[in-house]
């Protein structure tokens, strides 16, 4: 049967204790983290958010299949940080909602000892965070503003979760691509560079300008559901936000090309190429 609860609905009876203060949510402007949710299967998304990813994928029907990509890349990337490159810490900007897979679970089944902290400004994505991770000593969830990198790294929360002596990741898994050129992303990225230290990580993820029509009618939509004007840059763009890193092989590539395991999904398309990643160390 057909859960008739809405999202805040699920929410506020989830069991989870959640006030219905921290639901302070606008359903009639379209959320990046609730738009994610419903093209990975979730139900915490509203009728905007509906419309907006019914528009994406009249235009490029595999629109679900970059978005379980970018995911499967993160899961891979946060296996190769915990697991080979022996990263215990980790900033993972613009979360989103929890869905299967989180950073904290695959990094903790690792590593049990590894810390994570959670940013977004999505207020159901902080509700939720803070009320399923309420007893989880080595997870914590903040609000934060990617466009202000300084005040993340100096929030009381992240200070007490990060050894900043010690090597960290931070994590910007389809996020950058959502900052206006005004926003200045590849400052913003320059940013969160200069407060790693020496064998730090930084994980981006974006939306690929391929100069295919399906990209730019895809950026379209992007843009006419306030979801960002330049949602597809280019590749020659993209590289820049890793300046002065060394980056992990295979690069800079289609987040099915990276360092691919047996649950790639639908492997062989071509809209894979629409959605790029990389992850780069700080010498």
């Amino acid at each position: 049967m057909t859960d008739p609860r809405g999202p805040l609905e699920r929410l506020l009876d989830s069991g989870l204790g959640v006030p219905p203060e921290f639901v302070d949510i606008n359903t009639e402007e379209v959320s990046i983290a609730r738009v994610y949710d419903y093209l990975l299967g979730g139900k915490d998304n509203f009728a905007v958010d509906r419309a907006a990813c019914e528009a994406m994928i009249e235009v490029v029907p595999e629109t679900p299949l970059l978005a379980r990509a970018k995911r499967y890349f993160l899961r891979q990337a946060v296996r190769y940080l915990v697991g080979e490159a022996g990263i215990r810490q980790i900033i993972d900007i613009g979360s989103g909602l929890p869905t299967a897979g989180n950073v904290h679970e695959i990094a903790q089944e690792i590593a049990p000892e590894a810390r994570v902290v959670y940013v977004d400004n999505d207020p159901i994505v902080l509700a939720y965070g803070r009320a399923l991770l309420a007893d989880d000593t080595a997870t914590t969830v903040l609000n934060g503003d990617l466009r202000e990198p300084d005040t993340i790294f100096d929030h009381p929360e992240t200070e007490r979760f990060i050894d900043f002596t010690e090597p960290f990741a931070v994590l910007l898994s389809g996020i950058l691509m959502h900052l206006e050129d005004e926003d200045n992303p590849e400052d913003v990225a320059a940013s969160i560079r200069d407060r790693l230290p020496s064998g730090g990580y930084l994980l981006v993820s974006n939306t690929c300008d391929t100069g295919e029509p399906r990209a730019r009618e895809l950026a379209r939509v992007f843009a006419e559901h306030g979801m960002g004007s330049r949602c597809f840059r280019g590749w020659d763009e993209q590289i820049r936000y890793f300046a002065d890193l060394d980056l992990v092989d295979p690069g800079l590539v289609p987040n099915n090309e990276w360092r691919p395991g047996n649950d790639v999904p639908d492997p062989g398309n071509s809209a894979h190429k629409l959605h790029i990643g990389g992850l780069g160390r700080k010498p």
